[in-house]
């Protein structure tokens, strides 16, 4: 058998060449890492360097505050830094140059003077748009001037209603002038501290003489009619003064409600609001002055009208008061409450800011007058069986009950401003004059005066503030008003003027709230004005 040759293969020295190109592509990575950490390092070093020299390079003023901060770096005494630092301090106080701030300073300062001022982030330009407001509606007809006021921005009219107020009110009330209150306070104490001053330094007497209403004759002035620009078509059943503005309220049966500015002269209008279908029976002022209530002749609601706001609010029927008509009612002095006058002898206490029924009282007979006291916290209601129930608004019970002397039928009745005396009157025509401190004690009490001048009912009754005079008439004859002197208890002689027809029956009577003026409504629509000229102001 035949032997195979084996055939040997040059791999090895193959193998052995490879590793030695290896080996030297190692040698030659290792040489050029080398060379890499050699340039690192001398980059750093240079750095080191360029760093050392621009600390070298700091003044001499930097150098002292950073061994005064970071401590004596090259021995130098913390006594010697010191003095090197204020002899700087000094030479540039002499030199009269400051050092310059650095740019990153003033860039600072600059950012925190323009933080105060804010600015807006997000401007809305449909906020900054004034309200177009249409003056074609219903309420807002009568602040139109002209056809070009039928639309108006919302501070125009803002200011329209202004003017009407301030017309309405003779003025700007006191209340609503901030300045002028501050003011006068301020005046007011100065002249306080004089007064009293002026009293310690000087002696006599200081008792002055008495100006009180003289008895017998009156002094008056016959004025034109307080609504002689706007005369009512009919009856006349009411007239008021304004409570604390120089106006005057007339209502009557023509559906009318009216104000006019009060000077003696001309007694312009100011204006007229018309209720359809509502002859107006009664219309009396809120304590405040700043709404007009009115009830009608055959209805079972009221309207208020609001005066700040210019609209006119129907009430309906009052929840929980069961009555076929409202007419008489009253208005206490505080402004608190309304007293409706019921059917049957009830009495209607009612809330007068929300107008909803606080309470019903119940007097045997039926109720034909009633009147609040001056500081509200009793009620005077006069039945037709001529007694006299006095009641305690808090409690809502009857306090005391008196008899009416010689009534056959009471009518109307009325208590003083001061609380002193109580008028009542009778159906005969007398007014029994009580002083309150008796009626509020005896039940059969004798009356300090009884007016006998009216021949027919006396209808109405009323005092002027002062409480010097007593206004008693009756709306069944003409002229039938007499005009009673208090202290003395006696008629003034000269009014009615005799034998002259001007008054005609007399339908409401009000004094103004200074007993400057007094008007009469009559049944020809007229509100006929005098001025008394014993009392100065209005």
């Amino acid at each position: 058998m035949r032997a195979v040759p084996r055939v040997v293969c040059a791999e090895r020295p193959e193998r052995t060449g490879r590793s030695k190109k290896m080996k030297m592509k190692m040698k030659v990575v290792k040489r050029v890492r080398l060379q890499h950490k050699d340039t690192a390092v001398q980059d750093e070093a240079s750095h080191r360097a360029r760093h050392l020299r621009a600390i070298s390079s700091t003044t001499a003023a930097e150098r002292e505050l950073e061994e005064l901060v970071f401590g004596d770096s090259i021995g130098a005494d913390e006594d010697e830094l010191l003095h090197r630092l204020g002899r700087n301090e000094l030479n540039v106080a002499q030199s009269g140059t400051r050092p310059e701030r650095s740019r990153e300073s003033e860039s600072e300062d600059e950012g925190t003077a323009g933080s105060h001022v804010k600015r807006p982030v997000w401007v809305d330009e449909e906020d900054e748009a004034e309200e177009r407001i249409d003056m074609t509606h219903r309420y807002r007809r009568e602040l139109m001037k002209s056809d070009a006021d039928k639309i108006l921005t919302k501070k125009k009219l803002k200011a329209r209603l202004e003017e009407q107020f301030q017309q309405a009110m003779g003025g700007v009330p006191a209340w609503a002038d901030r300045e002028n209150r501050k003011k006068s306070k301020k005046a007011a104490s100065d002249s306080e501290s004089d007064e009293d001053d002026d009293l310690l330094c000087r002696t006599g007497n200081f008792i002055s003489g008495s100006e009180s209403l003289p008895r017998g004759i009156l002094e008056m002035k016959n004025c034109l009619p307080a609504n002689q620009e706007r005369l009512a078509d009919g009856k006349l059943s009411t007239v008021q003064f304004h409570p604390s503005a120089q106006v005057v309220l007339t209502a009557g049966r023509d559906r009318s409600v009216s104000l006019f500015q009060v000077d003696g002269i001309r007694n312009p209008k100011i204006q007229s609001i018309y209720l359809e279908s509502f002859p107006i029976y009664k219309a009396r002022f809120s304590a405040d002055g700043e709404q007009v209530i009115a009830t009608g002749t055959h209805h079972k609601m009221f309207y208020v009208y609001d005066m700040m706001g210019g609209s006119i609010i129907p009430v309906p029927q009052v929840r929980g008061m069961e009555e076929k008509f409202v007419k008489n009612f009253e208005v206490s002095p505080d402004g608190s409450f309304m007293l409706l006058t019921g059917m049957s002898g009830y009495l209607h206490l009612l809330s007068m800011k929300t107008k909803e029924l606080i309470s019903t009282m119940k007097v045997n007979g039926r109720t034909t007058a009633c009147a609040f006291t001056s500081d509200s916290s009793k009620i005077y209601s006069y039945s037709k069986e001529g007694e006299v129930f006095i009641w305690d608004v808090r409690s809502r019970k009857c306090l005391h009950k008196f008899e009416d002397e010689g009534s056959l039928e009471g009518k109307c009745i009325a208590v003083s401003k001061n609380n002193q005396y109580v008028a009542c009157g009778s159906v005969s025509g007398v007014v029994n004059l009580y002083t309150t401190d008796v009626c509020v004690k005896e039940s059969h009490p004798k009356p300090v005066k009884a007016i006998m001048n009216l021949v027919t009912s006396a209808t109405s009754v009323t005092f002027n503030p002062t409480t010097e005079i007593l206004a008693v008439a009756s709306n069944e004859a003409d002229e039938a008003v007499k005009l009673v002197h208090i202290p003395s208890y006696t008629v003034f002689s000269n009014f009615p003027v005799f034998r002259r027809k001007q008054i005609y029956l007399t339908q409401s009577m009000d004094f103004s709230p200074r007993s400057g003026f007094f008007s009469i409504a009559n049944n020809k629509g007229k509100a006929l004005l005098f001025r008394l000229k014993h009392y100065s102001d209005f």
